[in-house]
């Protein structure tokens, strides 16, 4: 009895020693995975590198390696769809913030930046966006709920905007999308303007038409010598409208690359005394002297010389045209860097400084030019796309009274 006593106190004591010897052991295991799994959640990388043959918690262990694979899969996908989601607002040319119910700009992409300045993140979108209008669209749109959307002009820096509210559905932020529309409103302001230019350049000569035909409908037939002036001035119409669309025409040409070019090497000083002696004569008897200055020596440059002459041309043809008798019009060629540049110079009546931005658009007139009649308002705008089409450019500079000069620049070789 006392053996069998003794035995079964050895036996419990060595379960009780080998159990305590597998909670240590299980408890350190479960120790290092706690461990391990700490140090994962604290880590921003993707990526569990976790043991899947714990011995006696195996099935707990596997269950927790397929949950980390899965949330890297996530994290992963998230990963890409936010790199692309920044790739396309990196290359937006519109503005877009993202602001928080607070009021504070959390994200602006390069276009928004450009638009209202470096350093927003963080800013109050009241700061950031300074204008009135557009901080109401946004509170307009939290308060709401619904999208919401203003056209703005900034009194400042004369940009016309429109902004885009969209509310935050559970955040109470909202993303603000902003669209630099300065362009097409210039597009348009130039549109409206064509339209009333064209009509009323069409206007004059048909109401012309139409009352010379009604004075020779009323007996004026009967009249041969009446007869014959009336139908020499409808000619005369017929033959400005005719030119007017001729050189529409040729514009719209022009502008699609309809016209190719045929480069060939010339001197500019044989352009520019061509273009001289084709105008001595108009100049002459508008009582005007007319020269030509250039340097023999000046490099050759690739142009299409019948093209540039008729620039040439319709800048000295304004010249005569604005320049009362006993005036002077100057041509002159030089080089400028990597071009050759010419000037066109008048001591005609100038232009005023309201006109000068617009004076070479299609069918923009002056008022001197209105009043003085005659031509269709295209030819600056032919020239214009003339130089262009050859890599140069042209401009102006005028003073009311004193006279103008037209310059443009050809690159050399």
């Amino acid at each position: 009895m006392p053996t069998l006593y003794w035995l079964l106190v050895a036996v419990l004591l060595i379960t009780v020693l080998w159990m305590s010897w597998r909670y240590v052991s299980l408890r350190r295991r479960i120790d290092s995975y706690t461990h391990t799994l700490r140090r994962a959640g604290e880590s921003d990388k993707p990526g569990l590198n976790l043991p899947t043959d714990i011995k006696d918690i195996e099935t707990l262990s596997n269950a927790v390696h397929n949950l980390a694979e899965t949330y890297d899969q996530r994290l992963s996908a998230l990963e890409a769809e936010r790199a692309r989601l920044a790739a396309i607002l990196d290359r937006m040319t519109d503005g877009v913030l993202i602001v928080d119910a607070t009021g504070s700009i959390q994200m602006a992409n390069p276009g928004a930046k450009k638009l209202f300045g470096e350093g927003l993140i963080g800013r109050s979108v009241i700061v950031a966006l300074r204008h009135h209008q557009l901080v109401e669209t946004w509170r307009k749109a939290q308060q709401t709920g619904e999208i919401q959307s203003e056209s703005v002009e900034l009194p400042s820096t004369r940009k016309f905007l429109q902004i885009t509210a969209i509310p935050g559905q559970d955040t109470g932020g909202a993303l603000l999308m902003v669209q630099d529309l300065t362009r097409l409103r210039r597009l348009e302001t130039v549109r409206r303007d064509f339209i009333s230019n064209v009509s009323h350049e069409l206007r004059t000569p048909l109401a012309s038409l139409k009352a010379l035909a009604e004075t020779l409908s009323d007996g004026a037939l009967d009249d041969p010598p009446a007869a014959r002036r009336f139908l020499a001035r409808m000619q005369t119409e017929v033959d400005a409208l005719t030119q007017m669309s001729t050189e529409l025409l040729e514009l719209s040409r022009i502008e699609s690359g309809q016209v190719p070019l045929q480069l060939k090497p010339i001197s500019p000083a044989q352009l520019l005394q061509s273009a001289a002696d084709r105008m001595k004569t108009q100049a002459e008897r508008a009582g005007l002297d007319l020269q030509a200055e250039c340097c023999p020596d000046l490099p050759a440059i690739p142009a299409d010389a019948s093209r540039l002459e008729q620039v040439l041309v319709n800048l000295i043809h304004n010249a005569v045209k604005f320049t009362p008798p006993g005036g002077e019009i100057r041509l002159f060629a030089k080089l400028d860097g990597k071009y050759v540049r010419f000037d066109v110079s008048d001591t005609g009546a100038g232009i005023d400084p309201d006109d000068l931005p617009r004076i070479f658009e299609r069918f923009y007139k002056a008022d001197r030019a209105r009043t003085k009649g005659g031509g269709t308002g295209l030819g600056l705008s032919i020239a214009r796309h003339i130089v262009e089409a050859h890599g140069g450019k042209i401009w102006v500079e005028s003073e009311l009274e004193k006279g103008s000069t037209f310059y443009f620049t050809i690159p050399i070789f």
